[in-house]
């Protein structure tokens, strides 16, 4: 033997097997099966085998660790367990060394070996599960394998999951609860525990067991961590592989409080898209919602992601229709009332999802006081966040604002009112959606129009013709331009000699050729229908810009413009102002 094999031999013997060999104790068996999962990493052949045979030392391993400090002469079966796991190592050892040297005899007979190596290791697992199971191992004799910090490599973290699936499988109620908190701590921090746990998979079988725990604390543990998966759409399809909804449902039907809002949760992810729709209803899974919801709870942890389900299921048409068999709509629209801001939201959204597309239901909403329950969120008397108020504005344009017979339902609330109030007073989100929404609602009818002008709509979007934004602007220059249609409303913005000056003024040819002018110049047009109206576009001081546009041939409008103002009454006047 040459001198550097002989070396070589050495070191590897300092942690051979057979060092071991005359123990049995415990801490012993847990360090020479670490060995063994270091080495297997630099097996190169009969790579699946050794990673079965990997993940049964994994889970020997921490079953152990959590039994350390537990004196294994005090159960037999225990001290009996452990020789029988120590000779199984020391021959798996031999084969990793075997399979990393390249030096067994022939490929067949190594499968078989590592076979029946992988069998005895299931039946070592399966026994030292069988005798924690019996209530052996007790939370006060577990060891806590500390989390690997951020950035650690997979094995480690798998390792670690190891570790937590060994616990929630053998370890008493307080053992399973730490473990499932560590576990949910877990993937909170670091989403890439969740490949993790999908990839050993039978976490997640466990995972959905626990939800019908007769222990409502691991119940509730268990629906925390399953619900953070189905925050993935990835891994969604493992989840209800595993058979989740029915469980949920049942959790939703008898849980805790605590396991009802990680459940419902947990299905408002679960069904973003309508394909487990059917699963949900066929466990009764809409009858139990709406009970929830109809039950009027006084907090919004369980009502509003109870409402997101429900929020998910009415794009299936049959599923829609029993919810309106059941009073769905009365029940949300008394939730709309509802003092809880994420209650409203929900509730809110509920009724345009189950009312878009369909005449009939929101003929109902608005037949059962939708509308009106909508609208007090807008009332600027009521104390909501400027967010709910968005909602709710959106959700009238919605549903309102493609009947004429809606329409004049709003105007008769005081909806014009409202959307003046926060076009002049809100926050700048709300005043931006209050202009968006004051645009629609002028484009809607003649009535429209006419109760905007009586609410002073004019001055206010005559102030946002100078906006930064020029989509504000435009919205602005195109209501107007709308409004002033009306000879009532024409008359009212003429009588302001600052209008027309700042409309002029904005048709500078320097600024660019911005599209809005061209809504400035039809504004223009409709006020030279009346005299007045002629009269201050040609005596201001920014008339000129009208011609300027004209002969750069920058907007055929313009030309429009100039014609009509030229007639015989005024051609004189023009051409002392154009001229001079």
């Amino acid at each position: 033997m040459g001198e550097e094999e002989g070396d070589r031999k050495s070191t590897a013997d300092q942690d051979s097997p057979e060092s071991f060999a005359g123990g049995s104790c415990i801490p012993q068996v847990v360090k020479l099966i670490f060995s063994l999962i270091s080495l297997s990493h630099s097996v190169r052949v009969f790579v699946a085998k050794w990673q079965l045979i990997r993940n049964k030392l994994e889970e020997l391993h921490s079953g152990l660790i959590a039994a350390e400090n537990c004196d294994s002469g005090e159960n037999p079966s225990l001290s009996g367990l452990v020789p029988a796991i120590l000779t199984t190592v020391n021959d798996c050892h031999d084969l990793a060394r075997r399979c990393v040297d390249l030096s067994y005899s022939g490929k067949l007979l190594m499968q078989s070996d590592l076979d029946v190596s992988f069998a005895r290791l299931t039946c070592h697992a399966k026994k030292l599960s069988e005798i924690y199971s019996a209530g052996i191992l007790t939370h006060k004799y577990a060891l806590v394998v500390s989390r690997p910090s951020l950035g650690a490599c997979k094995d480690d973290m798998r390792f670690y999951m190891r570790d937590l699936l060994t616990r929630m499988k053998i370890g008493d109620v307080e053992m399973k609860r730490q473990a499932l908190i560590n576990l949910h701590e877990a993937v909170i921090e670091d989403e890439k525990y969740v490949k993790v746990i999908v990839e050993i998979g039978e976490i997640v079988h466990l995972l959905v067991s626990f939800l019908d725990s007769p222990e409502m604390e691991i119940q509730e543990e268990s629906a925390k961590v399953l619900s953070v998966i189905a925050g993935f759409d990835s891994y969604r399809g493992v989840l209800i592989a595993s058979g989740i909804i029915a469980p949920l449902i049942r959790v939703l039907e008898c849980g805790s409080e605590s396991g009802r809002i990680g459940s419902s949760r947990c299905l408002m992810k679960l069904t973003f898209n309508s394909d487990n729709a059917w699963s949900v209803s066929a466990h009764g899974g809409v009858t139990c919602l709406l009970k929830i919801c109809s039950n009027g709870e006084p907090k919004g942890e369980l009502v509003g992601p109870a409402c997101g389900v429900l929020r998910n299921l009415v794009g299936v048409e049959e599923i829609k229709r029993f919810m309106v068999e059941e009073g769905a709509v009365s029940t949300f629209i008394r939730l709309v009332k509802s003092r809880d801001e994420a209650i409203q939201v929900n509730s809110i959204q509920f009724i345009q999802s189950i009312a878009s597309g369909d005449e009939q239901i929101r003929q109902m909403v608005i037949r059962e006081g939708g509308i009106r329950a909508i609208l007090r969120i807008l009332d600027p008397k009521w104390s909501c966040s400027s967010k709910t108020r968005e909602i709710g504005m959106r959700a009238i344009e919605n549903l309102c604002f493609s009947s004429s017979s809606s329409l004049s339902l709003l105007m008769s609330y005081g909806f014009v009112d409202q959307l003046m109030y926060y076009i002049r007073n809100g926050e700048v989100s709300i005043q931006e959606l209050a202009l968006k929404v004051a645009f629609r609602f002028c484009g809607t009818s003649e009535e429209a129009k006419k109760a905007m002008g009586n609410a002073g709509f004019m001055p206010e979007l005559v102030k946002f013709l100078n906006a930064k934004s020029f989509e504000v602007r435009e919205m602005a220059a195109e209501s107007l331009a709308a409004m002033v249609m009306v000879p009532k409303n024409r008359k009212k913005f003429v009588q302001d000699d600052q209008n027309i000056a700042l409309l002029l003024q904005l048709l500078d040819p320097e600024e660019g050729n911005s599209s809005h002018k061209k809504f400035l110049i039809s504004i223009l047009m409709s006020l030279t229908s009346c005299n007045s109206g002629r009269k201050k576009i040609v005596s201001s001081g920014y008339a000129k810009n009208i011609e300027k546009l004209a002969e750069a041939e920058v907007s055929s409008d313009a030309k429009r413009l100039v014609r009509k103002l030229s007639t015989n009454r005024f051609r004189s006047m023009l051409s002392g102002i154009w001229h001079s």
